[in-house]
C-alpha cells in the first residue's frame, strides 16, 4: 500500500483522484448579509417578578 495503491488516500493524493478514502471539500457558500432586526422591546417595570420555590429540608436518617 503506497503511492500506486488507487484505494489508499496516499495513492489518491498521488493519482489526483478523490472517493470515500479522499472525499472533495464543498464549496463554501457566501454568507447573506445580516438582515436588520428589530430592537426588542423593554420589560414591564410593572410586572411583578416570580417568586423562587423553597427549598425543602432533607429528611434525616
Amino acid at each position: 500500500m503506497g503511492r500506486g495503491d488507487k484505494k489508499s488516500l496516499k495513492g489518491k493524493r498521488t493519482m489526483g483522484s478523490y472517493g470515500v478514502t479522499r472525499l472533495k471539500r464543498k464549496p463554501v457558500k457566501p454568507r447573506p448579509a445580516a438582515a436588520e432586526k428589530p430592537a426588542k422591546a423593554a420589560p414591564v417595570a410593572d410586572a411583578e417578578p416570580k417568586k423562587k420555590a423553597k427549598k425543602t429540608e432533607k429528611a434525616e436518617k
